[in-house]
């Protein structure tokens, strides 16, 4: 958003120097991102006198120009440079403006150098409008009245001197958007007062011949209100000096005036408008959606083919413009118009947003409708830009055309003049909150408990309490906000204020670290076929408006974000890594659907390459180890966990498992990615991965938060080894947990330590069979074991293992 400062004084009566409106605007939310001093690209160019002007003595169509120049600016003394112009206006006694050699003539992009022309020197240039950048006309140089101020900067003289800013609006400040909706924030800041917005006073016209109608089904969704008036008998050409300087100081090309007034509207109050040449409409004018495949060539001269459901303006001929983004080119204003009908209405937001995006049209009419314009402001633009209309093109305007009606945006909220404390922590008076809400335009009256603020009609972005404070305290400047200690509890301690799910959070998150793992941050969206992959994809999950056509679904889990960070690394030469992150999943479109994860990923090998062999590519076991600790760290009792055969389609049948405690409550998965998947998402594998399901874990029974005391034996631990030979499918950790469970007072841990399977196995114990190999760890706690002690311990061992799964001690 560009615009100057006298158009800002416009609006705004100030004395603010230009370093204190940039810095208030800043402070207020709105960001400058940059001023433009006129002087930096223009101080160089002053008004000289051309002493003699004769035929140049090689070139017909040159003169030799003796000019009389200041270079130390008016008063100084003077110098006379010799010129050659090509000029037709170049004459003797002329008052032109003089750029000296060493000067960048923005109009050219050139840097003025020394030059000989046809065997005649020439050191510097007389200067045209276009050279300058100030016009188009570059028909002769610029030729000044005789008392013009010799040696004065031209943009002194001509008043072109006016600093342009230009600021960063956010989207929840379409108010901004206009000039006006600038002042009004500075007024409340209080560097200025807003001058009172005139009115336009027009006389009672005749019926308009042109008439507007809206379906039904657009009023109702996309267009509440058209207003619109025919003005007859109008002069189209260039627009006057001020109005094409000022246009043309924020970036635009002057069209005509007719044009012109449109464009600044719409950057002096954000009322965008169209002006159709009312002799090129046929008939009246009808707001509707396009059926689809209608064809439009817009005032950009691109050919344009509608959707259905997109707003358009017909007249009885057909499509004429497309409605809130751009008009159409048949029925555009040229310099031969004599009959308009101005166009003033108000677009939803969402439906012009769409439009945009899905034509690729990025229109000021439409970057300042998606974003919301003020609904009540219609017929005042309306009735504003008509009497501008009238005042520089002439003309008699017809009586305002109304479809619809403005819609409603009447609200209010009550303010409790303390919340700006709780909120903010800024100490401001009742009075002054009142002060700078209403000079933003709020509504306010006086309640035993507050006051009750109404919302006016341009600010969509307010919509309670919290935003009034916000309002209040961004005009107060957050810059006067001092940090204070935090008041200290009664008893000393501090009540604990994180949820237990926040703390879970935190912990997994720094046990997930702790094992290696890089964390990532990527978006909740995904891409569809990357969606499809694990299980979402489906309607429920769609975005209705996408950023991109590869974010368009809700992730089902995080793994697949992962994996599309994995490969991008791998495309830059990054093989081996650890990644993973703690968000949510979407398994539908409700708030219920909604899980919270923590899932890591590792890929490659698991260190680098060394001379001594311990680098090996990753395995099921990895992910296993990680998973456990990470549930260990938030309290899960893993020791109860068990192992299913349940995992998702996109791990690896039989090198994946869920932990869980029993079938309906599961607390992690891990495995390893089916190739499947790791080919679609280019990830090259071997590839493992895990993922907790955090609101599963069930809250340790103890709420201490200190560790339990240390349980050490004063007596000494026992080991003792079996090999049990069992059937090939049994699997390894029914027989560790049905050993463990033989002795739970004495056995502290069982682990398996060999495994011998294969056809050598069975030829040794039959076919069938394979022999695991354990480890039991007793370690008593009120005596030392005897002989005895261990013996009755082995046989519950090998009693327990035969009941679970029918093996027998190897011999």
């Amino acid at each position: 958003m560009k615009f100057t400062l006298g158009w800002l004084k416009q609006h705004l009566d100030t004395e603010a120097s230009v370093e204190e409106i940039a810095e208030a605007l800043t402070d207020l939310g709105l960001e400058v991102e940059g001023v433009e001093d006129p002087a930096e690209k223009l101080g160089a160019f002053r008004i000289c006198r051309v002493i003699e002007a004769v035929q140049h003595p090689n070139a017909d169509r040159l003169r030799l120009c003796r000019v009389e120049t200041f270079p130390d600016g008016q008063g100084g003394r003077s110098e006379e440079v010799q010129v050659v112009c090509g000029a037709p206006n170049a004459r003797t006694g002329l008052v032109g403006v003089f750029a000296p050699v060493g000067t960048h003539v923005p109009g050219t992009g050139v840097d003025l150098k020394p030059g000989n022309i046809r065997g005649v020197d020439s050191n510097g240039m007389l200067c045209s409008e276009r050279e300058l950048m100030l016009s188009d006309d570059h028909d002769g140089i610029i030729d000044l009245p005789a008392d013009a101020p010799l040696g004065m900067r031209y943009i002194d003289y001509a008043k072109s001197n006016d600093p342009v800013f230009d600021i960063a609006i956010t989207p929840n400040r379409p108010d901004a958007l206009g000039v006006r909706g600038l002042a009004r924030d500075l007024a409340a800041r209080g560097l200025g007062k807003l001058k009172p917005l005139p009115i336009a006073t027009l006389p009672k016209g005749k019926p308009s011949a042109i008439g507007v109608s809206i379906d039904a089904d657009v009023q109702a969704k996309g267009c509440p209100l058209f207003t619109g008036r025919l003005v007859r008998g109008v002069k189209n050409g260039p627009s006057p000096r001020w109005l094409a300087d000022r246009l043309r100081a924020i970036g635009l090309r002057p069209i005509s005036t007719l044009v012109d007034i449109t464009n600044y509207f719409t950057y002096d109050q954000n009322r965008p408008l169209h002006v159709f040449d009312a002799d090129k409409v046929k008939g009246n004018l009808r707001v509707h959606f396009a059926d689809g495949g209608e064809v439009i060539t817009a005032l950009d001269d691109k050919e344009y083919t509608l959707e259905a459901g997109m707003m358009a303006i017909s007249d009885d001929t057909g499509v004429e413009s497309i409605a809130g983004v751009m008009g159409g080119a048949a029925t555009g204003c040229t310099e031969d118009t004599v009959n308009v009908f101005i166009e003033s209405a108000y677009w939803d937001p969402v439906s012009i947003a769409q439009t945009g995006r899905k034509l690729k049209i990025n229109s000021d009419a439409r970057y300042r409708f998606e974003r919301g314009v003020d609904p009540a402001f219609t017929p005042d633009g309306l009735d504003a830009a008509t009497a501008m209309v009238l005042e520089l093109c002439g003309g008699e305007a017809s009586e305002m055309v109304v479809a619809g009606a403005v819609p409603d945006t009447s609200r209010s909220y009550m303010l409790d003049p303390k919340r700006v404390v709780s909120l903010v922590g800024m100490e401001i008076d009742a009075k002054e909150q009142a002060r700078i809400l209403a000079d933003l335009g709020f509504g306010v009256a006086s309640e035993f408990s507050g006051m009750e603020v109404w919302v006016p009609s341009w600010r969509p972005d307010v919509l309670g309490e919290a935003d009034l404070v916000e309002e209040i305290a961004r005009v107060t400047s957050l810059t006067k906000l001092k940090g204070v200690p935090l008041p200290r509890p009664e008893n000393g301690v501090a009540e604990q204020v994180l949820t237990p799910i926040q703390v879970r959070s935190a912990k997994v998150r720094r046990a997930i670290a702790a094992l290696g793992y890089n964390e990532c941050v990527t978006y909740s969206f995904i891409d569809a076929q990357a969606a499809s992959l694990f299980g979402g994809g489906d309607d429920a999950v769609r975005l209705g408006n996408p950023i991109s056509a590869d974010l368009s679904h809700m992730r089902p889990n995080l793994l697949p974000s992962l994996l599309r960070a994995a490969a991008r690394n791998q495309a830059r030469g990054f093989g081996d890594m650890a990644l993973f992150e703690l968000g949510h999943g979407f398994a539908g479109g409700e708030p219920e659907d909604m899980q919270l994860l923590a899932s890591g990923i590792r890929i490659g090998a698991t260190a680098p390459r060394n001379a001594f062999g311990t680098r090996r590519p990753v395995d099921i076991y990895d992910a296993k180890a990680d998973a456990e600790a990470a549930l260990a760290a938030i309290g899960a009792p893993v020791e109860r966990l068990m192992a299913q055969r349940t995992a998702p389609d996109w791990f690896h049948p039989g090198r994946s498992a869920v932990l869980g405690l029993g079938p309906k409550n599961p607390l992690a998965v891990f495995g390893e990615l089916h190739p499947k998947v790791l080919a679609a998402l280019d990830v090259k594998g071997p590839a493992v991965a895990f993922s907790l399901f955090l609101e599963n874990v069930p809250v340790p029974k103890s709420s201490s938060r200190t560790r339990p005391a240390l349980g050490m034996s004063d007596f000494q631990a026992v080991e003792r080894d079996f090999a049990f030979v069992v059937d090939a499918d049994c699997e390894a950790d029914t027989l560790l947990r049905a050993a463990k469970g033989a002795d739970k007072a004495l056995i502290a841990d069982v682990s398996l330590f060999d495994i011998f399977a294969g056809e050598k196995a069975e030829a040794q114990m039959g076919a069938g069979k394979k022999s695991l190999a354990i480890s039991v760890r007793l370690e008593p706690k009120d005596a030392t074991l005897t002989d005895k002690d261990i013996e009755a311990v082995a046989e519950k061992v090998i009693a327990k293992v035969a009941k679970a799964t029918g093996g027998v001690l190897r011999s």
